[in-house]
């Protein structure tokens, strides 16, 4: 039941034409990256990648046809699907980053691979790759056309996101047994996943960030704590036990991945009974938060 409320037009702003830059830039870098990933190390080895890309691979070689082709005419649908459901933004910086993965896997394609040892191809293929996606989805865009697919789905399935798209890849992979051989399609499970761990880090970066919950009578100490001998700054946030009634504060800050142990020697040692919570944080802008190396 929605509430009767009147809502007030929203003035979207305009993107500073610097961002724009910035974004064309790294996605163009990102979408090169994928193709050499895809032309020096993985497609002279069979070794497929999931989603549109893998079912392109496979098309091109039974066809004889371009992959760069392939690429480009099987993402059009879903460029105009995310258009009209996701937003323009991104569905230009999608197809823009499509039409340079196009481009230059066509470009890159008579260039001789760089091994012919399948799980060096494989491996270096998935870290390669994964970086180059990384980079375009960090900057506003997809190479991919079954992410958008995914989003549609998940309004009328009772599954997430990441769970259709493995689901689609999953089917993707096992095809290539039958247009390579079975062990080409292990190979590209195992392209997929070190490339889907490599997205991870290059979108979060190797020293990602965290928030952290903590729940204690000793309160007070545990802040000035992590304040003097962390560095971090922390807020205290007023809170209620459901079950006992009684008034808590909660401490909330975030840190960095390598910080996170002494953080929990901080609290061990103020309160070993304390309610601790830790979760991954994708980005972090504003405020006095700052990066910086433990000593």
């Amino acid at each position: 039941m929605e509430n009767s409320v009147d809502y007030l037009p929203i003035n979207h702003k305009k993107i500073p034409m610097k961002e724009i830059i910035k974004r064309g830039i790294f996605i163009t870098l990102g979408a090169i990256i994928m193709a050499v990933g895809l032309e020096i190390f993985l497609v002279p080895n069979q070794v497929v990648d999931g989603g549109i890309v893998g079912i392109s691979i496979m098309l091109a070689h039974i066809t004889g046809f371009k992959l760069g082709l392939f690429i480009f005419i099987l993402n059009i649908p879903f460029f105009f699907v995310g258009y009209k459901q996701i937003g323009k933004t991104f569905a230009l910086s999608t197809l823009y980053g499509i039409a340079v993965l196009s481009a230059f896997t066509t470009f890159l394609h008579p260039v001789p691979a760089l091994t012919s040892d399948v799980m060096l191809a494989t491996l270096f293929g998935g870290v390669v790759l994964g970086i180059g996606v990384g980079m375009v989805i960090r900057y506003g865009g997809s190479l991919d056309g079954t992410e958008i697919l995914a989003i549609l789905f998940t309004k009328r399935l009772p599954f997430s996101v990441g769970e259709i798209i493995m689901f689609i890849n999953l089917f993707i992979l096992a095809s290539a047994g039958f247009v390579f051989s079975w062990d080409r399609a292990m190979y590209s499970l195992l392209a997929y996943f070190v490339a889907f761990k490599m997205i991870d880090i290059t979108i979060k970066g190797l020293d990602e960030s965290k928030s952290v919950w903590i729940i204690s009578d000793n309160y007070q100490k545990i802040g000035d704590a992590l304040l003097s001998r962390l560095g971090r700054g922390v807020t205290y946030l007023s809170g209620e036990g459901a079950f006992s009634g009684d008034d808590k504060k909660v401490i909330f800050c975030v840190i960095t991945r390598l910080e996170e142990a002494k953080l929990k020697d901080i609290v061990s040692e103020h309160d070993p009974t304390a309610f601790l919570a830790i979760a991954d944080i994708a980005e972090v802008k504003g405020g006095r938060f700052k990066k910086k190396a433990i000593h």
